[in-house]
């Protein structure tokens, strides 16, 4: 199976572990080819028996992710419609895959890209790994598990914080606030992620199965919000709102918000 911007290596190192690169670099924005071979690629891995633990991670080292890549053009949203059943794939997938997900975060993971590292089962992050939200800066937002599942990891006032500030987190904050597992030198991410690799395929998989989907269950019920909140946000899209903080971004300059404080976007 070819694949144009994901790398996927199975085995990746050792028997039984799997490892899907988002291979976009510098910054591995997603299009809708990048969310379709990442959908492909985890259902493949989720349904392959001898894929015992799955690590997801980016090319490079400046970016895990920063989410979907603006296309001038492609709508108000700046994003082709048909990224969205993808998409919603891709964050199923990480979710119902009957083992653990494994983000290597290798540099900043940003917008949709920090939504991927807060599916996934665990996070280990390098030093110079960054974390945060932009979506409010430029239109944009995740009302299903990219906001709603981040307060159950970091808890409500943190979550708040990251979604209404949107500010830059180092790796150490993000360890601090419980949102990343472990934190190492770059150089030792890709060590480090094996050896939990390792230790995770020495484990029974039965029970990490069941141990998984015990997991799941307090917040499977924002498999509904997710579908809203995917149908939400690109009808937010096409809107006079998202298309200022599109604009905005391209000219570089900062959006005027205050047209729209008063009701519902138009």
């Amino acid at each position: 199976m070819g694949y144009q911007e994901i790398i996927y290596e199975k085995p990746w190192k050792v028997e039984g572990a799997a490892r899907i690169m988002i291979n976009r670099p510098p910054m591995n924005t997603l299009t809708t080819t990048t969310w379709r071979e990442l959908a492909e690629a985890l259902e493949d891995a989720s349904f392959d028996d001898s894929v015992g633990v799955i690590v997801l991670t980016g090319a490079g080292d400046r970016a895990f992710c920063i989410g979907g890549e603006f296309k001038p053009g492609a709508g108000k949203g700046g994003f082709p419609v048909e990224m969205k059943k993808y998409a919603e794939k891709a964050h199923r997938n990480i979710r119902e895959a009957p083992k653990p997900v494994i983000a290597a975060v290798n540099g900043v993971a940003v917008g949709g890209g920090h939504v991927l590292h807060v599916l996934c089962d665990l996070s280990i992050a390098s030093e110079t790994a960054r974390f945060g939200q932009a979506g409010p800066k430029v239109g944009s937002f995740d009302a299903g598990f990219g906001s709603a599942y981040l307060a159950k990891v970091v808890g409500e006032k943190r979550a708040r914080e990251i979604w209404y500030l949107c500010r830059l987190y180092s790796a150490e904050d993000a360890y601090r606030m419980g949102l990343v597992n472990k934190v190492v030198p770059a150089d030792k991410l890709e060590e480090e992620t094996l050896e939990w690799c390792k230790e995770i395929l020495a484990k029974s998989p039965t029970a990490l199965r069941f141990l998984k989907a015990s997991f799941n269950q307090f917040s499977d019920s924002l498999v509904g919000v997710e579908k809203m909140a995917f149908d939400a946000v690109w009808q937010f899209y096409d809107t006079e709102e998202a298309s200022e903080g599109v604009k905005a971004f391209l000219e570089k300059r900062q959006p005027d918000w205050s047209r729209w404080r008063g009701g519902a976007s138009k």
